[in-house]
């Protein structure tokens, strides 16, 4: 059967980069490998397929022979250098590939120290806190080193040992088909030692769950979302890796009168319709404590009040934003009989008089002209 173009094989351009064969040569090996596909002989075909076009194309030397003679170029039966699994190239995509199958390749860690994780804590604040700041004791779930045996996982008085599956490697060779692969370690995960004789503290973890109370300095202004890094306060590293870092997100709690948006703060603020009508003054609340606020004559529901400075000032720098109010004219209820008189004797009054109610009166003309009744 003749073999295919090779370029056709990998889906690349006669001019492909270096990086494009690579990623196309990746993406076919993930693609087919006979682990991902138990039994399926047309997979494995496939990837023994790109597996030579590969080993052809990513060698300068080689490219150019098939480039110039085609197959025959390659061909060790007719003189070419023919493909095999040699290449430094090869290698290179081999480990790369693998590392995604096996945790590690060749590419992967060996043993020795790792870095502990990072940990992540949620913290509830009042939006008074947020805009002021504050600092808070916080009590975290965490790894550290076992006091007993310092870290080691082993008992006092033994040591870890060289792993006898891996010879203190760190990886084992495994076969696949008709080539190996180097995979972690699945007896020493890879450190490269295992303990025989465990701490009975940490039973050979080498590290225990403690609780430990922070103090966390929230600077002002911060908002639902920021985060406060505490260096060194996450999880022990094992075998005497570094510590991770804690993160602190903010999470602002609602608040019963102020909405923020960014540095401004918004809040509604109910008033009467004699007020709205007559004019007058109100106080409203701040962060900082009431102000007056003027509410001029005719002032309609939705009006919006601008109060410069009395917002938020960025965690980052930068001017305080601005607090809006905004108006609700309040329909009176539960009215007592000289109180409806009153209200009749009004509304009387505004009969036919549209000065009084600009926008009910345009409201009107346009809905007679909706229906054709002008």
């Amino acid at each position: 059967m003749a073999k295919r173009d090779y370029y056709e094989v990998l889906g690349v351009e006669r001019g492909a980069s270096e990086a494009d064969l690579k990623k196309a040569y990746r993406r076919l090996a993930m693609k087919h490998h006979p682990d991902r596909n138990p039994g399926d002989k047309a997979a494995e075909e496939s990837f023994k397929e790109a597996n030579e076009a590969y080993e052809v194309l990513s060698d300068a030397s080689k490219r150019a022979a098939y480039d110039q003679y085609g197959h025959a170029g390659v061909d060790p039966q007719m003189g070419g250098g023919g493909p095999g699994f040699g290449g430094a190239n090869f290698s290179d995509i081999f480990g790369d590939v693998f590392s995604d199958f096996f945790g590690g390749g060749r590419g992967g860690s060996r043993g020795g120290a790792q870095r502990g994780s990072d940990l992540r804590y949620t913290l509830e604040l009042d939006l008074e806190e947020a805009v002021r700041g504050t600092t808070v004791s916080i009590r975290v779930p965490t790894l550290v080193n076992c006091k007993v045996c310092e870290g080691s996982g082993a008992k006092k008085g033994s040591a870890p040992i060289t792993c006898p599956t891996c010879a203190g490697i760190g990886q084992v060779r495994m076969q696949q088909g008709f080539f190996s692969v180097q995979q972690t370690c699945p007896r020493c995960h890879g450190q490269g030692k295992v303990i025989s004789d465990p701490c009975d503290a940490c039973h050979g973890e080498g590290r225990v769950e403690e609780f430990k109370t922070l103090s966390v300095k929230v600077p002002p202004g911060v908002d639902t979302g920021d985060r406060i890094r505490l260096s060194g306060e996450g999880e022990a590293g094992a075998q005497g890796g570094p510590t991770g870092d804690l993160y602190v997100v903010i999470n602002v709690r609602e608040h019963s009168i102020f909405q923020r948006d960014g540095k401004n703060l918004y809040c509604e603020v109910p008033i009467s319709f004699t007020d709205a009508a007559l004019g007058g003054e109100l106080e409203v609340p701040t962060l900082d404590g009431r102000v007056k606020l003027k509410i001029p004559d005719g002032t309609q529901t939705g009006k919006q009040f601008r109060l410069r400075g009395k917002g938020v000032a960025p965690v980052r720098g930068g001017a305080p934003g601005d607090l809006l109010c905004r108006v609700a004219v309040e329909t009176p209820v539960n009215l007592d009989r000289r109180q409806r008189e009153l209200l009749e004797e009004f509304r009387a009054s505004l009969e036919g008089n549209t000065t009084n109610s600009p926008k009910a009166s345009g409201w009107f003309e346009g809905m007679k002209r909706f229906f054709g009744d002008l």
